[in-house]
């Protein structure tokens, strides 16, 4: 049903001219000049609907000056949460602006407002980002005030971001000494010896007794006569020639060969949950409630394989659980469960401390295979 009820959305701006902009805007989209006010310390008008400029004529004030024009915005409690920001901000020299429009176009002039970059009131001096705060009202009622939503606190103020990081591995090369070979050379002696046979001459004088008649010849004048014999012997002879005979050639040859490179890299994984309302047996996540639709399947999965021996389902519906979640995730969607269990493996370990992975790992196939269609379901069966 509709209802009369008003609403005064209130900025803070730095300077006039930003107070102006926006209130030209507004007049643009639609809203009454009879509606907006601007102030500044020691006075408070109208915003004049040809120029948007600001008046401070005293038939323009509201009564009691800007304390009064407060009191009018936040009522008679002087312990409004808002208002002292707000009289901080009006006596520093900002210029404060409201709007007065109905329920419906609330958020359309809060998006005019915030376009003008105002001011958060609360942390001004710490040079925080835009602010609005809205004042609902009835229809004549000054007295109560109700602020919507976060005074002075932008909608992305409110948002949580988680940064999701990725390490990216590079491989490149460099030169490393593997060895190498130094090659030395000089010249040394070695004694060296040789066999060789020399001939040696000696000369023999032998005197022999005769006994014979002297002839003419031998009494021949100037028969004076000289014998003369020479001794010859051999001795060793030795030259040496220098011969190559090696030569030690020093060289490289270069090969490649291919060489696989393997590290671990880092990456954020984030895993969405939508949490599920409370009911009267306790709070439940989204994905459980969405594997509830295999309860049945779960549980007679569980009095089949472990029903005999004691133990109770609670104990693994968690694996069951785990296992349709793992498979309705997008990172192993169309994945073979054998591929990936070794990441299933270690995630089940973390998320689960206490349990085991071998105990549970039927369990989790099994919820597995009911979200690929590799089970079917009891509903299905029946």
């Amino acid at each position: 049903m509709a209802t009369n009820a008003q609403s005064t959305v209130v900025a803070v701006f730095r300077n006039v001219s930003d107070a102006e902009a926006a209130a030209n805007e507004l007049l643009k989209n639609g809203f009454s000049e009879n509606d907006i006010f601007v102030s500044q310390e020691g006075g408070t008008g109208r915003t004049s609907a040809t120029t948007g400029s600001t008046t401070t004529t005293s038939s323009g004030q509201h009564e009691g000056g800007v304390a009064g024009w407060f009191k009018s915005l936040f009522g008679a409690d002087d312990e409004a949460s808002d208002r002292p920001y707000y009289e901080q901000a009006i006596s520093s020299g900002n210029v404060l602006l409201s709007v007065d429009t109905t329920e419906q176009n609330i958020d359309r002039a809060t998006s005019i407002l915030e376009r003008h970059s105002p001011i958060d009131v609360q942390q001004d001096a710490s040079q925080t980002a835009t602010g609005t705060s809205r004042r609902a009202t009835g229809t004549g009622t000054t007295g109560a005030q109700q602020v919507a939503g976060t005074t002075g606190v932008p909608a992305a103020q409110n948002e949580q971001a988680i940064p999701v990081v990725e390490e990216q591995i590079q491989v490149g090369k460099r030169n490393v000494q593997r060895g190498g070979v130094r090659v030395y050379s000089r010249v040394v002696e070695q004694p060296v010896e040789e066999n060789i046979r020399l001939r040696e001459e000696r000369v023999n004088v032998d005197r022999r007794p005769v006994s014979r008649e002297a002839t003419e010849a031998d009494l021949r004048p100037g028969q004076d006569r000289v014998i003369e014999v020479k001794e010859y012997g051999e001795e060793a002879v030795v030259a040496k020639q220098a011969r190559v005979v090696e030569e030690v050639r020093v060289g490289k040859e270069a090969t490649e060969r291919t060489e696989t490179v393997r590290d671990k890299v880092r990456h954020t994984e984030v895993r969405v949950e939508n949490l599920g309302a409370e009911t009267g047996t306790g709070a439940g996540t989204g994905t459980a409630q969405a594997g509830s639709n295999f309860d049945d399947d779960f549980r007679r999965h569980f009095t089949t394989n472990y029903g005999t021996g004691g133990e109770q389902y609670d104990t693994y519906a968690p694996a069951y659980r785990y296992g349709y979640e793992a498979a309705s995730d997008p990172r192993y969607r169309g994945k073979d469960f054998r591929d990936i269990e070794s990441d299933l493996r270690s995630d089940y370990g973390r998320r689960y401390p206490g349990s085991t992975w071998e105990k549970m790992k039927d369990s989790i196939r099994y919820g597995w295979d009911k979200v690929t269609g590799k089970t079917s379901s009891a509903t299905s069966n029946r």
